[in-house]
């Protein structure tokens, strides 16, 4: 069963914050050496793979799996966004660290988020892992991918609609970005991030992938109070070419103001090779910006690779 909350549509093109880029720029991109760095300095990236420590029902737990995916325990239940536990996914090497995770340390899975459909944040050999029971949040449009694998409580949702799961309120948000997932499908499903909120009023945001501009704001005006807001602070060089679509460590932190989020949890580093900055480049430049801030430096949640942090009291 697909649950939606809006017409249907064919393409979403007019949601685009920008233009996507043409021929132009994107020979403009090859000519300069192309979009993949080094995985120099891989093995600076820190790792944490522990395991899920315990926590009580009035304790959020989030948990950095690796790329943007992140193991949710909120409000009782365990929320899986954007999970990518494949080694290798197409058109990138393979992964630099490993999931934070190991699939078989996770709990019943309660809820799946979905962003968008690229391969970095949908990945059918995880999904493929599921039960065909688990409940599943996606943007408008990607429903019908889930239905045909099998899945039977699929929800699709447009921008601004929401829907309750397991005891939780999901409500999925704008993103400056795009969708594609072949050669003819581009902007046939939307895409954003999801706001998630427990019954104790426990409110944690995961942004997928996006640009910055003047979503952020908004979103922390419908929705006041967010304790962590999980945001993407790698793939953003070349800085001309990506801009529009992907924040720089500077552009999430000040996104989290935007929100008025207490705490940035970051994701979308140290995982795949995407584009050109260092590996490691985005977790120093996140530490610099927040700094800047004069804001309290354990509010910044620069989270190891499998590593664990909660909202309330934990065990």
């Amino acid at each position: 069963m697909i649950g939606r909350m809006g017409p249907q549509r064919h393409t979403y093109r007019d949601r685009l914050t920008d233009p996507l880029p043409g021929p132009r720029e994107i020979l403009r991109v090859l000519r300069s050496g192309g979009l993949r760095g080094s995985a120099a300095d891989a093995d600076r990236i820190p790792l944490l793979r522990n395991g899920l420590p315990r926590t009580e029902a009035d304790s959020a737990a989030v948990t950095w799996a690796g790329h943007a995916s992140y193991v949710l325990r909120v409000g009782g239940a365990c929320v899986l966004a954007d999970p990518v536990w494949s080694h290798k996914i197409p058109g990138v090497p393979r992964r630099l660290t490993p999931p934070g995770v190991a699939w078989s340390e996770l709990p019943p899975v309660d809820a799946v988020v979905i962003s968008h459909n690229h391969y970095d944040h949908l990945d059918a050999p995880t999904i493929k892992r599921l039960p065909r029971s688990t409940p599943v949040l996606v943007p408008a449009g990607l429903g019908g991918w889930f239905t045909k694998r099998g899945f039977r409580s699929v929800t699709e949702l447009d921008w601004w609609e929401s829907a309750e799961v397991g005891g939780l309120r999901f409500d999925f948000v704008p993103a400056h970005h795009w969708s594609r997932r072949g050669l003819r499908d581009t902007c046939q499903s939307l895409w954003g991030g999801w706001v998630i909120t427990d019954p104790a009023g426990t409110r944690l945001y995961h942004a997928g992938d996006t640009g910055y501009g003047h979503w952020f704001a908004e979103i922390g005006e419908r929705y006041p109070g967010i304790d962590v807001a999980m945001l993407p602070i790698g793939a953003y060089s070349p800085r001309w070419f990506l801009r529009n679509v992907h924040m720089d460590p500077e552009e999430a932190v000040r996104a989290c103001g935007d929100l008025g989020a207490r705490r940035l949890a970051t994701m979308h580093w140290g995982t795949f090779i995407l584009t050109r900055e260092s590996v490691i480049e985005p977790l120093e430049l996140v530490r610099k910006a927040w700094a800047t801030t004069g804001r309290d430096l354990d509010d910044l949640w620069d989270l190891a690779v499998g590593e664990t942090r909660f909202t309330g009291p934990a065990n």
